[in-house]
């Protein structure tokens, strides 16, 4: 049976005005969340929207820096079948709240979204991206949120946020360059993101992340899911071609 969220004490008190209290909320979520129960999907969009308000009422750099890596280190406490819905509920909460983040406000909340991506990648990456099935999943979380070329809902702030850090996360995650990083289909949302997306300045930010020199560390890592191609990274040169979409 799935637990409770909204009747926790803690969900509440991660929004309150002093930081001690919050600080003692993430403490509190952190020991229930290890107690591997099972959530519905409503109770993890609650949850995060005390923990998405948690980070709107932190203050000062630091304490806010230490707050995005102490929610985005949630993800290494949850039950493996958590992790995904904890994830999408994430990209939910900030696609939804985004156009209401003032410009006070908006670098602790780019500074959230990095440590989350950087999070996400790092779970994929146990045991040398062994779980390509995992990596399929996190590519359907991103191609239905963040990443999706034609949803209006999600705002194109976010789009080339994620876009313009994505090739960087990856790069922090992987410094092994052991060879395991399947390239092709962590740029799938990408490539999908770049041929269904009707706004041309995102199309554009798309070709910039692909043609980023750092991706050429990985152009044979992905033979075990594209062994027929010689490089990682594919591009659309009918660009020019095409109808321009809309620009903004």
């Amino acid at each position: 049976m799935a637990s409770d969220v909204q009747h926790t004490p803690f969900v509440k008190q991660l929004a309150a005005n002093d930081r001690p209290t919050r600080d003692k909320a993430v403490s509190s979520l952190r020991t229930y969340l290890q107690g591997k129960r099972q959530f519905s999907d409503l109770e993890l969009l609650k949850l995060w929207k005390g923990l998405f308000f948690c980070m709107w009422m932190s203050d000062r750099p630091l304490t806010q820096q230490r707050l995005a890596t102490d929610l985005a280190n949630l993800v290494t406490i949850l039950p493996s079948e958590t992790v995904l819905r904890f994830l999408s509920a994430f990209w939910t909460t900030i696609a939804r709240e985004w156009t209401g983040i003032d410009v006070l406000r908006m670098d602790k909340m780019l500074l959230l979204v990095r440590k989350y991506l950087s999070a996400s990648f790092a779970y994929l990456a146990k045991n040398e991206w062994a779980d390509l099935e995992l990596v399929k999943r996190y590519m359907a979380v991103l191609s239905s949120t963040p990443l999706h070329p034609t949803d209006t809902k999600v705002p194109n702030g976010l789009r080339y946020h994620v876009l313009d850090i994505y090739v960087g996360e990856l790069d922090r995650v992987d410094t092994p360059r052991c060879g395991a990083l399947p390239l092709n289909l962590l740029l799938e949302p990408l490539k999908t993101l770049e041929k269904e997306s009707t706004t041309k300045a995102v199309r554009m930010r798309v070709k910039e992340a692909l043609v980023d020199e750092r991706l050429k560390n990985w152009e044979r890592s992905d033979s075990r899911t594209n062994p027929h191609s010689e490089s990682g990274v594919e591009t659309d040169e009918s660009e020019g071609d095409e109808w321009g979409g809309v620009d903004e």
